[in-house]
């Protein structure tokens, strides 16, 4: 039997129980979820699958160790007794990323340049010769991670992070990053079956995401992996990675239901044409201008219609009087559309009273560093759309039975 990798996959706050369903289907196993990610077994098989394939988890890490380092001297140490000659050679490039929380070190690069030297510093110890640094495109990423006094030292498979699709040639301010717009979509139960409408398109990351849901293209078909240039596993993965990609083309299937992106400020969707075209998906995704605060033309028989609306930037001046105007007109608008399944992604404390409707449930979710409430509404009593999930998936979902939460071990910790 093939052996099984211990991974970590990290993810927005509020969504690692829509990745552990989805690393459930791509066929990971012991799946438990943690604050800011899911931890799981999985051969490396199965880990490309789920670097090809995840569509909401942002890294996935092969993790080397947890470490209790006091002060500058303690985190050399700890650096410096991992085995760095068993993942790479004086050959091969890498960089370090930290991320601090609650940590006696105030500045992450100061940590990343300890695990550096300590790496640099062993291996010229054991086997005679450094290798360099290259924070452009390394052929190894590792990941530090320093809570309170706890050091967590990982590789990252894919390098570069998976939100990072390759589409994204013009952004708006504030977008919303593509893994996120992914879960929120599993959140709606969005399965590709159905009209898929944002009425404040922005960018076109809800419309793109949908569009790859719907065209069932993997998301990383279009990139490569860090784990490919790995000295020991990288001329397997290289191989096995040639056989799903192969595998992932021959499955896509033509869009048969409508997607279609408004957005009343011409830069935004100008910004949206170019990233549509970028993400190969022109024909399945029709732009238009329009207002979202007025009746706008959507398609025969319902669907789902997904937004994420202003949070202030873009509603113009007024302070928190205009944003709850805008958001009292939009509903009024949306509340027309009969027979749609409505989800708003709220980042204003102010939008839910103002957009006066009772939702019929409720996630909440973290873009960035920002409070979110994803609410899902049904207005009229259409039927049920074929493919599409309940609003119970809005709320955190209950757990399969081989996924297990996990209580964090650093309270209040952030993701890796």
């Amino acid at each position: 039997m093939a052996e099984r990798l211990a991974l970590f996959a990290t993810t927005a706050r509020g969504t690692e129980d829509l990745l552990a369903e989805e690393l459930k289907e791509l066929g990971a196993k012991r799946i438990r979820q943690d604050r800011g990610g899911v931890r799981f077994l999985a051969t490396l098989d199965e880990a490309l699958r789920v670097c090809l394939w995840s569509r909401i988890a942002m890294r996935v890490l092969y993790p080397l160790g947890e470490f209790e380092a006091h002060g500058a001297e303690g985190l050399y140490e700890a650096a410096a007794s991992v085995p760095w000659e068993e993942h790479l050679t004086p050959d091969h490039t890498f960089a370090v990323e930290a991320t601090l929380r609650d940590s006696e070190h105030s500045h992450s690069g100061f940590v990343a340049l300890k695990v550096k030297d300590a790496l640099v510093d062993r291996m010229r110890g054991t086997l005679g010769a450094r290798p360099d640094v290259n924070t452009r495109n390394p052929d190894i990423s590792v990941v530090a991670h320093m809570a309170r006094e706890k050091l967590s030292l990982s590789l990252d498979l894919c390098g570069e992070p998976l939100h990072r699709r390759g589409y994204r040639v013009r952004p708006t301010p504030a977008p919303l990053k593509e893994t996120l717009a992914a879960a929120l979509l599993r959140a709606a139960g969005y399965t590709g079956e159905e009209a898929l409408v944002d009425p404040m398109c922005g960018s076109g990351t809800l419309l793109i995401e949908g569009a790859l849901i719907a065209r069932r293209r993997a998301p990383g078909i279009g990139r490569s992996f860090a784990v490919e240039r790995w000295p020991h596993l990288g001329a397997r993965a290289k191989e096995l990675l040639e056989d799903l990609r192969a595998d992932a083309r021959r499955n896509e299937r033509k869009v048969l239901v409508p997607i279609r992106g408004f957005d009343k400020d011409p830069e935004a969707l100008g910004a949206a044409e170019r990233n549509v075209k970028a993400a190969r998906l022109s024909e399945e995704i029709q732009l238009a201008e329009g207002d979202a605060t007025k009746p706008f033309p959507v398609p025969e028989g319902g669907g789902l219609l997904i937004t994420n609306p202003p949070y202030g930037e873009r509603i113009g001046t007024g302070g928190q009087k205009g944003m709850k105007a805008f958001y009292f007109k939009l509903g009024d608008n949306l509340r027309a559309l009969d027979g749609w399944r409505v989800y708003v992604l709220a980042g204003n404390p102010a939008f839910e009273s103002a957009f006066h409707a009772r939702p019929s449930a409720r996630r909440d979710v973290w873009n960035g560093p920002i409070p979110c409430t994803l609410l899902g509404y049904r207005f009229g009593s259409p039927p049920a759309a074929k493919g599409t999930g309940s609003e119970a998936a809005l709320g955190m979902a209950q757990q399969a039975k081989d996924v297990a939460p996990v209580r964090p071990e650093h309270e209040g910790e952030e993701e890796p």
